[in-house]
């Protein structure tokens, strides 16, 4: 199957499943809810509505799953960076609200799969890897902190010739297999959800850019040849949209992230690299990521940039970092690579908010979306109906505003980024 030419060139557009053809916005509509976005936002929440009854609008510029939601690592994790500023700001409240965001979105995803019949190669299995001695304590905390939350069975501390029976490199000193989280194919589970919203007579507009909300007492979703009326919108572009600056200009930042995908690796190569088939990434702040996708290749991802800008030469970029944890991969091709924007947040905590009573927004993944996003989705329908208790605890964290355009923000934020990038090399 080859690439549809309006997904990125990667391999998941390559190996997608059949999706609808293209409905764009045309003529006035109607909905309870419209929604700005067609990834794992905006598709997960219009789902959950769709659930409950209510009727939706989806409005995208491009196509199901086109921006990050389609092209990322393919990694579901219990992980969210911001956890030091939720418990900062929200103290014992804000701690087990953390647990909620660990764990409730994979019950959801998990759920959508078995529910819908969604073929995304969903697999369990994940290693959160120490690089350096000094990350072990940490490590060792977190693994300690799960298991006093009751998920002893599932997570297991790794170190020694455990580790090397875990993961086939000696780049690491410790880790945590945690048999909850695990990988997919996002792009095939977005595409399979929006699949299931429209079933449930859900509306999902593509090829359709948005210009701009219209405020009033039922707000409209405006593009070009049509709009949605609707009792409630919410914004959930991301990283790619520049909807309501006056509200939202500042607060997050787009880092271009690059993934490479190897030639299928034979069955004895796999094993040796990585015998539990698990996702994998590192405790350093500016990580390496990687997974074996179902037909055995190595999808491996490193770093990010804040200058809005793609290399020419992604794999000329990516390979050192791979084989520098895989020497044996040196003679195999790379048949896949590409680029997508991340939503950077200062603090890492995900942003929901309202910017007026019936105009809501959720943003700010800073690459842990695929569970974050299903969380934020059922934040947002709890709320609509009012309980609203999830929803005012997101609210509540502060968050710095850079009161600079993209441009500059973007590269303030790389500037801080280098002094992590040193942290890491020394």
């Amino acid at each position: 199957m080859t690439a549809d030419s309006t997904h990125a060139p990667s391999y998941y557009a390559a190996t997608a499943n059949p999706a609808p053809a293209p409905e764009p916005l045309r003529g006035e509509h109607e909905a309870d809810i419209g929604i700005v976005g067609g990834g794992f936002t905006g598709i997960a929440t219009a789902l959950t509505l769709a659930e409950r009854g209510y009727s939706v609008a989806v409005v995208e510029a491009n196509r199901v799953g086109w921006g990050a939601s389609g092209r990322n690592g393919g990694q579901f994790t219990d992980s969210i960076d911001g956890d030091t500023a939720i418990l900062r700001q929200l103290g014992r409240e804000g701690e087990d609200f953390l647990w909620h965001l660990r764990t409730r979105g994979h019950e959801i995803i998990e759920e959508r799969v078995q529910r819908y019949g969604i073929e995304c190669d969903l697999r369990h299995g994940h290693l959160r890897a120490a690089k350096k001695k000094r990350q072990v304590a940490g490590l060792r905390a977190d693994y300690e902190e799960k298991v006093r939350r009751g998920l002893g069975d599932v997570v297991e501390f790794v170190e020694g010739d455990d580790l090397r029976a875990v993961i086939g490199t000696d780049a690491y000193v410790a880790g945590i297999v945690n048999r909850r989280n695990g990988h997919l194919h996002p792009l095939n589970l977005c595409q399979g959800e929006a699949d299931a919203a429209r079933g449930l007579g859900a509306k999902i507009f593509e090829e359709s850019p948005v210009t701009h909300i219209e405020h009033g007492d039922r707000p409209a979703i405006v593009t070009a040849e049509g709009r949605v009326r609707a009792r409630t919108v919410i914004i959930g572009g991301n990283a790619y949209h520049n909807l309501e600056p006056g509200t939202l200009k500042g607060l997050i930042f787009p880092a271009t992230s690059h993934i490479i995908v190897t030639e299928p690796l034979s069955e004895d190569l796999a094993r040796a690299i990585n015998p539990r088939n698990l996702a994998v990434y590192d405790s350093n702040y500016i990580i390496d990521y990687y997974r074996l996708t179902a037909d055995r290749r190595l999808l491996f991802g490193a770093g990010c940039n804040y200058t809005g800008h793609d290399p020419a030469d992604i794999p000329g970029v990516m390979r050192p970092y791979m084989e520098a944890l895989f020497p044996q991969l040196e003679p195999v091709k790379i048949d896949y690579a590409w680029s997508g924007k991340i939503g950077v947040v200062l603090n890492r905590v995900p942003q929901l908010g309202r910017i007026s009573d019936n105009v809501w927004y959720a943003q700010g993944y800073s690459g842990h979306g695929i569970c974050l996003t299903h969380i934020v989705g059922e934040t947002l329908a709890d709320a609509l109906e009012g309980r609203t208790q999830h929803f005012d605890l997101f609210n509540r964290v502060r968050h710095l505003r850079l009161p600079v355009g993209p441009w500059l923000g973007s590269r303030a934020v790389a500037a801080g980024m280098l002094w992590y990038r040193m942290l890491d090399k020394f």
